[in-house]
């Protein structure tokens, strides 16, 4: 499960979109910075799900594009034994931002799943626009395409939000082996929340209208089956390939909350995206990340950016990391804490020995997950009096990063202008991994200092059990 946010550009103070969000995962999160890179004639890629995976099918191979763009997403470890490392949201150099959301397909198609099935899991098709789409309108295309072409191998039904700067669309995928698929755009006056991804109504001619896109046979496929009656009226998506529910308490309680803010005269800032990911109402330990994806009009690649937040955003503050940046802080990059299989593995395997899959020196570095999951469980458990300190902390240090990131991105510019986008990049890799490790050195000190707090004052809890504020989710 995830949540997923879409703003329109004409709703915002600063006149870009944004897309925004976190995935509900038991398992690690990661930044996975990926290079531009060039491919050779006849290379292939290996999509899917396997004999394993909770809806079970059989791994195949399809072309790979000739060039994959540069691009900064999530990963994390397992999901329904779908094969990892698994991506869940990011923004390429185009200026395309992705964000991955569960939509239970009906029951009677996930009882046409066959267990052989094949073609791309909701993973990979996450991951291969980030590599290939130059808008979010091709985006689209370009997953009705690989479905066509290849198949979509489900755990039940998704969908994915995509934006860029200028719209965003909504792409749900049903479970069984159907290749059936449906998007609906969101314009820039637009707001959506996705949790669950839903589509309701869709035009009988929707391949020849502007604001949805479709399997050929979206519709013929339900008249056939005996589902839909054309008669009855219009084709509600959710209700007849769906679970029928529409959108859960949470999506609709902070739309409306957006949707007030938009109509202010200040209308909506990068602070109230972040509130929006943030809030105690939404976000708990389930919520294995944070990021907010602002999407200007205009950009140059490397000035392109992500807000990330290393565990939810109630117990970790938003820092921006760029295209430019040339790594990652090792801290923020994968450890064996939460990473599925692990549990078994040894770095110093024996012969006969499952090996771990994360490097020795990176895991002796601090992980900012552990970090500020032990921040999360402590404010959570004595929220009354904890929270109310700990936000006010974190919007404080993103306002001032905020700041100084204009600046930084000013000295980018005039740089790449001056033809030194090296130094440019030296630049941004260095103000980003010193606001990182700023933000991580704070929590520490906080965690050190809620620990004793909490110690004295309530003691340690011994029942097993969540106890935070209280969610609509």
């Amino acid at each position: 499960m995830s949540y997923a946010i879409y703003i329109g550009p004409h709703l915002t103070r600063d006149g870009c979109g944004y897309l925004a969000g976190y995935g509900d995962e038991p398992s690690s999160h990661w930044l996975e910075l990926a290079p531009r890179q060039e491919h050779p004639p006849g290379a292939e890629i290996e999509v899917g799900v396997t004999p394993q995976s909770a809806m079970p099918g059989i791994r195949s191979r399809i072309p790979q594009a000739p060039t994959t763009a540069r691009h900064l997403r999530v990963d994390y470890s397992h999901y329904l034994g779908v094969p990892a490392p698994l991506t869940n949201g990011g923004l390429n150099e185009h200026g395309v931002a992705m964000r991955d959301v569960w939509s239970t397909s009906s029951e009677r198609l996930r009882a046409m799943t066959p267990p052989d099935q094949r073609g791309l899991n909701y993973s990979d098709l996450a991951r291969i626009v980030l590599e290939r789409a130059r808008s979010a309108r091709e985006g689209v295309a370009l997953i009705g395409r690989l479905i066509d072409e290849h198949g979509e191998a489900t755990y039940g039904g998704n969908s994915h939000l995509i934006a860029d700067a200028a719209e965003a669309w909504v792409v749900i995928e049903f479970a069984g082996a159907q290749k059936l698929w449906a998007a609906e755009r969101v314009g820039p006056d637009g707001i959506r929340i996705s949790r669950p991804g839903v589509i309701k109504q869709v035009p009988a001619d929707f391949a020849e209208h502007p604001d949805f896109a479709g399997a050929p046979h979206l519709i013929e496929f339900a008249i056939d089956r005996g589902w839909y009656d054309p008669a009855a009226g219009p084709f509600d998506v959710n209700a007849v390939y769906g679970d029928g529910r529409g959108a859960w308490q949470g999506a609709r309680w902070i739309a409306d909350e957006l949707a007030a803010r938009a109509a202010r005269p200040e209308r909506i800032g990068l602070a109230d995206v972040m509130w929006a990911v943030r809030t105690e109402r939404l976000t708990g330990d389930s919520a294995g990340y944070g990021q907010v994806v602002p999407l200007p009009a205009e950009a140059h690649p490397d000035l392109r950016l992500i807000w990330h937040a290393p565990v939810g955003a109630i117990a970790a503050p938003f820092t921006p990391f760029l295209l430019g940046c040339d790594s990652i802080p090792p801290e923020l990059g994968r450890h064996r804490y939460l990473t599925a299989g692990e549990d078994a593995a040894f770095i110093d395997a024996r012969e006969g020995d499952p090996a771990s899959t994360v490097s020795q020196r990176v895991e002796a570095t601090r992980s900012a997950v552990v970090t500020f999951k032990r921040l999360l469980y402590l404010l959570a458990e004595h929220h009354e009096l904890f929270l109310p300190e700990v936000t006010p902390v974190w919007e404080a240090l993103e306002r001032a990063t905020s700041e100084q990131l204009a600046t930084v991105v000013e000295q980018a510019q005039v740089l790449i202008a001056a033809g030194r986008a090296e130094l440019a990049r030296d630049l941004l890799t260095r103000f980003c991994d010193a606001r990182a490790l700023q933000a991580l050195n704070l929590g520490e000190a906080m965690v050190a200092s809620m620990d004793r707090r909490s110690r004295v004052l309530f003691g340690i809890r011994a029942e097993p059990g969540w106890r935070g504020p209280e969610q609509l989710w």
